[in-house]
């Protein structure tokens, strides 16, 4: 069995909106990345034995007070390292370069100038032919640190790359992990490949091996059970542990009176297909009579989360044997919901990780918990999944709670089933469904004036949420055509009883999130 961690890779984060996009990318390249904070021990790193460590950017300025920073041992170790924009500034600052705020911003598209064509800019042209990257920073390199060279510039930058003369440290100003730098992906495969050494040994078909493996020698004879919800997330799950355990996996469906219109029948209907042991709970009634009153984003997770693993302990004392709960935990789940100092600040309590009770009579089985969403779904493909569940849009642990802004009640909920299940009608029929990250509709805690039939109304306000993206960790909203959005407005208002009002939501994230809550 290839072991596909033999050449890893650390992502040391310091708050950058784009940190886990720089993990993305090394793993599109074929190699492992993992992203720790950026006070991880060097006793730590060392026992992790990385063949490379990458510096992200973030928000702060190397001179501000209690700015992030890292003990030069780092660097002693032996092990390449690049910093990207704070990185970059970091690594000047503590190599007594000097770092000053520039005259002018640079935000956004730039060209790059290449000096040096070798080393992280191997195979690509000097100048005077020019690159498109993206920049977003304030401060800027004035002074190179000691033993260090310039390797490119831009017209704000005028070092815009540099690296150390005899250890392998490399750092850019700008950032080869967004889309926009046209020779992003080319200047980290250099550092992968040429500088680190590292050689491409992760794939999706050597991760079911391994993790197939894994979930053989953690739960034994013993029996387990699993969180399924239909999605594509918790389904990769089921059948990574069938696949490992085969019987001694029970699949528990709960319906937690949250779900979207028709669900609990059609995830039933194709769980089946999969001669999946599923056992099905109708718990609706216990979850709304514990969100009565409740309004607050955070507390409802909470509250869903502890009621969901307190089923689950029930079905397992029925089942009986049970020590095991597998479920389909995501890599960007456990990113968003750890906290620390700095980076990557909590920005919401996920269900599969934040809304977990402190004391649990199960251990958890969570295979996926290294993957993001673009890689369960080529798992999903190589485990003969059918793309309509590969393909089905995400769809929040917490349910319709989190869409239902403000209180929860039996009649807003049904309010918003209606709403949303033309959302996702008009998507397919469109043929937009498969060309969006995620669409829904969202019940918001208001009522506007409207006038229906000729008499004034007083009626809710719905509002639409359809964006792009590649990994939820950054999105973009949709720009769907007029009149598709005209004709969810108008059946909308025209067949869901009580709403008068549809909104667009054209927010982008960051700064919102995909989710209202």
């Amino acid at each position: 069995m290839a072991d596909i961690y033999r050449h890893r890779v650390l992502v040391l984060d310091f708050g950058s909106q784009t940190t886990q996009l720089i993990a993305r990318r090394v793993r599109e390249a074929g190699v492992y990345c993992e992203i720790h904070p950026y006070n991880l021990s060097i006793d730590k790193v060392k026992e992790m034995g990385p063949r490379g460590i990458i510096l992200s950017g973030g928000p702060a300025s190397v001179y501000d007070k209690g700015a992030p920073t890292i003990s030069p041992l780092l660097f002693g170790l032996g092990m390449p390292v690049l910093g990207i924009c704070y990185g970059m500034q970091l690594i000047t600052y503590l190599f007594n370069g000097r770092v000053e705020r520039a005259r002018r911003r640079e935000y956004g598209l730039a060209r790059l100038s290449i000096e040096e064509p070798r080393g992280l800019f191997q195979g690509l042209a000097p100048g005077p032919a020019t690159y498109q990257v993206w920049m977003s920073h304030s401060d800027k390199i004035n002074v190179l640190p000691t033993d260090f060279v310039s390797m490119a510039h831009s017209d704000s930058s005028p070092v815009a790359a540099m690296r150390h003369k005899t250890l392998p440290i490399f750092a850019v100003q700008f950032h080869p992990e967004v889309v926009h730098t046209q020779i992003g992906q080319a200047i980290l495969s250099n550092f992968l490949f040429q500088i680190c050494g590292c050689s491409p040994s992760w794939d999706m078909r050597s991760f079911i091996e391994k993790a197939t493996s894994d979930i053989r020698a953690a739960v034994g004879s013993d029996r387990i059970i699993g969180a399924i919800s239909g999605g594509v997330d918790s389904t990769v799950t089921a059948l990574l542990v069938n696949r490992a355990v085969g019987h001694q996996l029970i699949g528990i469906f709960v319906d937690n009176g949250l779900l979207r219109k028709g669900e609990a029948e059609s995830v039933l209907a194709l769980l089946r297909q999969f001669h999946l042991n599923v056992h099905y709970v109708d718990a609706g009634k216990r979850f709304l009579k514990a969100l009565s009153g409740v309004k607050d984003p955070e507390k409802k997770r909470k509250i869903i989360g502890e009621r969901f693993i307190r089923v689950f302990e029930e079905e397992a004392g029925h089942i009986g044997g049970v020590r095991f709960l597998a479920q389909g935990t995501l890599y960007p789940d456990v990113i968003e919901s750890a906290s620390f100092r700095g980076p990557s600040a909590t920005i919401k309590s996920h269900h599969n990780v934040g809304g977990l009770p402190e004391v649990m009579r199960l251990e958890l089985v969570e295979p996926l918990r290294e993957l993001f969403k673009d890689e369960v779904r080529k798992v999903g493909k190589e485990l003969g999944m059918p793309e309509e569940v590969i393909y089905r849009h995400p769809f929040p642990g917490p349910g319709l709670a989190i869409r239902v802004l403000g209180e929860v009640t039996p009649e807003r909920l049904e309010v918003l089933r209606e709403a949303d299940a033309i959302v996702l009608e008009e998507m397919k029929a469109s043929g937009w469904y498969r060309k969006v990250w995620q669409s829904f509709a969202v019940l918001l805690p208001i009522k506007t004036v409207g006038v229906m039939g000729d008499e004034r109304s007083y009626e809710h306000v719905v509002a639409i949420r359809v964006v792009d993206s590649l990994d939820a960790m950054t999105a973009d909203w949709t720009r769907l055509p007029p009149e598709l959005l005209a004709r969810i407005s108008n059946r909308i208002i025209n067949e869901v009883v009580g709403v008068n009002r549809v909104c667009y939501d054209i927010s982008s994230k960051p700064p919102a999130t995909i989710e209202w809550e």
